[in-house]
């Protein structure tokens, strides 16, 4: 079954809202085993609605929309179906009853607008909305099926799973399920990712292997059709038994684990306290350093400039170490962690030490570099990584490359 989704309100396409509703629509659709092929965002223009759904109809099995369906003048949705499906609109007498008697409840006057919602094309399935007074319904013809629900979030959902769901399954009869397992990659750059695993993603077609990237992280997704959960996972199995080989210590989380998640089990596990330097990420490592710890964190500190690195170094340092540290900031770094644990008599010491160069408005991969380290009683870790910035995106890699850097130091010991 090939389905497509469309999402219909011009406040949508000025940004006013975030079309959430397709999206969580396709996460649905998948385990169900359906295909989507498109999604589509419309306004509230008659002739563009009537294009849009019209292809949306000759090209896929089941078209779903969300929104239009209310009772202001801009609701277009339950004409534009009519139309195009060939068929008068009729008033139901049942849903006006359903949505008059949803008014008198709340002590109410239904006004007509109102009842514009009990409106729909003649030979239609009505669907009861018990969240709202926007009633849903089913057109059904021959190369094709429209299902027409609610913009509003919470009423789109509930009808979805408690109507469309059984409806799709047994006017399809859908048996298969679509399976993902996400493995989640750090340390390693997407380009990176490809080269150890890119056959996988070029030879396989059930299961198929792809990537996602993020700043800082990859997610690898290895997706089974099968008729059962069961059948999906032996299918995933093997895949990503050769991808976890391919890719080793760099996958630190699976599906909706984080790396938070991953590292905050490795810390309680030993009840291990850390303490944090950074400087240009701004307090973004200290956060998720805490996120993962909680009470295993003690410390953080967020500095800028000279003065406050002074301020976290051994007190007794005198000028010229400074100087000579300040010079070579790989050194910098290392002397950091140690000092910061030290300090706040923690077992672990994180320092993050930024230094940007060129534009300080690129956002992304600006250039400079990103020194690190993460400090034990045993000795200190180092990484640098040749791009820094103060955008989201790279201080959101930094702090994540910190924690791996914690994650693997945890591993090794």
């Amino acid at each position: 079954m090939n389905a497509e989704i469309v999402a219909i309100g011009s406040e949508l396409l000025l940004g006013q809202i975030v079309d959430t509703n397709s999206a969580w629509m396709a996460q649905q659709l998948a385990p169900l085993g359906v295909n989507l092929l498109y999604k589509t965002v419309v306004g509230d223009n008659p002739s563009r609605m009537r294009e849009v759904l019209t292809r949306a109809m000759e090209r896929s099995d089941a078209v779903i929309t969300s929104g239009g369906i209310g009772p202001t003048q801009d609701d277009l949705t339950r004409e534009i179906v009519a139309e195009i499906t060939g068929r008068e609109l009729i008033r139901d007498p049942d849903l006006v009853a359903q949505i008059e008697e949803r008014f008198h409840r709340r002590n109410l006057i239904t006004t007509p607008n109102n009842l514009r919602q009990a409106d729909i094309p003649a030979g239609a399935t009505p669907v009861e909305n018990p969240n709202g007074t926007a009633p849903s319904f089913i057109v059904e013809q021959p190369e094709s099926v429209i299902i027409c629900l609610p913009g509003v979030p919470f009423e789109m959902k509930w009808l979805f799973d408690n109507e469309v769901v059984p409806y799709l399954r047994q006017r399809f009869g859908l048996t298969e399920v679509i399976v993902s397992r996400v493995l989640k990659v750090a340390d390693l750059g997407e380009s990176s990712v490809d080269d150890r695993i890119g056959h996988l993603m070029a030879d396989l077609s059930n299961p198929t292997v792809g990537v996602l990237a993020h700043p800082g992280q990859v997610d690898v997704r290895i997706t089974g059709k099968a008729n059962n959960d069961d059948e999906a996972r032996v299918l995933i199995n093997p895949v990503e038994a050769e991808v976890r080989e391919l890719l080793g210590r760099h996958i630190f989380a699976t599906d909706e684990q984080t790396m938070e998640d991953a590292v905050g089990s490795l810390l309680r596990q030993r009840a291990l306290t850390v303490a944090v330097y950074e400087d240009v990420t701004a307090g973004m490592v200290a956060e998720r350093v805490l996120r993962a710890s909680g009470d295993l964190f003690i410390q953080g500190a967020v500095a800028n400039g000279t003065a406050s690195l002074k301020r976290i170094l051994d007190p007794d340092l005198e000028a010229h170490q400074l100087a000579y540290l300040l010079r070579d900031r790989s050194l910098l770094t290392p002397e950091l962690a140690r000092s910061v644990m030290a300090r706040s008599d923690a077992d672990i010491g994180i320092a993050v030490h930024v230094v940007p160069e060129g534009d300080p408005l690129v956002e992304n991969l600006g250039t400079g570099k990103t020194f690190m380290s993460v400090a034990t009683a045993s000795g200190v870790r180092n990484r640098v990584y040749q791009t820094a910035g103060r955008g989201v995106p790279d201080r959101t890699r930094a702090s994540l490359n910190a924690l791996d850097l914690l994650r693997t130091t945890l591993l090794e010991k």
